[in-house]
């Protein structure tokens, strides 16, 4: 008696699990439409909110504003550099500068005029993440510059020591100064340099920019019992053939197509 109620138990629970599971498994035709409805529209709303925003490639010209307000504000110093680069991948870009410069130096030693024209060439790669729409710049760059100047010095005092006798030196003379402005023309200097800086998009295609150079010397032509203290384009020279430079540039972008 026993053993018929528990035959019995289990054939109602195994009916009533295998009705269950069919129940749960085969949905109505109202429900199966519902459910592929909301399917297509959730991917519809996820397809429509993909939006791609593409970069302005073209041709960015500009001048270094500092240079204009030197030569305004400084009687020793000419001078005027245009600017401008390529886009040619989204963060990589070919960039170049050319410009004349004169600068005059007058020290209690020496002093000299130094005039010609430069141009430098290179890439600027873009580190800095844009958001959306936005087209800014924190850059590292590198170049290859050249220049062809005249060097002309106006004067100059050299110091001079007396011969030295048995270890004891010798009297000193008087400075002997030279007061005759000499011209070396055509001298030349290739040097390699390394940017760091920024742009900012104010408006649209229109840039503000700063950057910090460093410079090194490659090659030089130098005058006679004279050395190269100011290279146009390089600027000043120190004694270990480095230079150091900044500017400050504002640019508008000739949008050719985008990307």
């Amino acid at each position: 008696m026993k053993q018929r109620h528990i035959l019995r138990f289990t054939i109602s629970f195994c009916f009533m699990l295998f009705v269950s599971l069919s129940n749960g498994q085969e949905k109505t035709e109202p429900e199966a439409k519902k459910d592929t409805e909301v399917v297509a529209k959730t991917s519809t709303i996820d397809a429509d909110s993909i939006v791609v925003y593409k970069k302005n490639y073209g041709l960015r010209l500009g001048i270094d504003i500092v240079k204009p307000i030197l030569s305004a504000v400084k009687t020793n110093y000419n001078g005027f550099e245009i600017v401008g680069d390529y886009r040619v991948k989204k963060n990589l870009y070919i960039a170049a500068e050319i410009g004349v410069a004169e600068q005059v130096k007058r020290r209690d030693t020496y002093a000299f005029t130094a005039s010609g024209s430069y141009i430098s060439a290179g890439v600027n790669w873009n580190t800095f993440k844009n958001w959306l729409e936005m087209d800014n710049e924190i850059y590292v760059g590198a170049r290859y510059g050249f220049s062809l100047f005249d060097q002309t010095v106006d004067q100059y005092t050299i110091y001079q020591e007396g011969t030295e006798i048995d270890g004891i030196s010798g009297p000193y003379f008087e400075p002997r100064s030279n007061f005759t402005p000499r011209t070396y023309e055509n001298l030349t200097a290739h040097w390699f340099g390394l940017l760091f800086g920024l742009k900012v998009e104010t408006l649209k295609n229109l840039y503000l920019g700063a950057h910090i150079q460093f410079n090194f010397i490659l090659n030089q032509t130098q005058p006679d019992n004279f050395q190269n203290l100011y290279v146009p384009g390089f600027n000043k020279v120190f004694s270990t053939g480095t230079g150091l430079g900044f500017g400050y540039t504002i640019a508008y972008r000739i949008p050719l197509y985008k990307r």
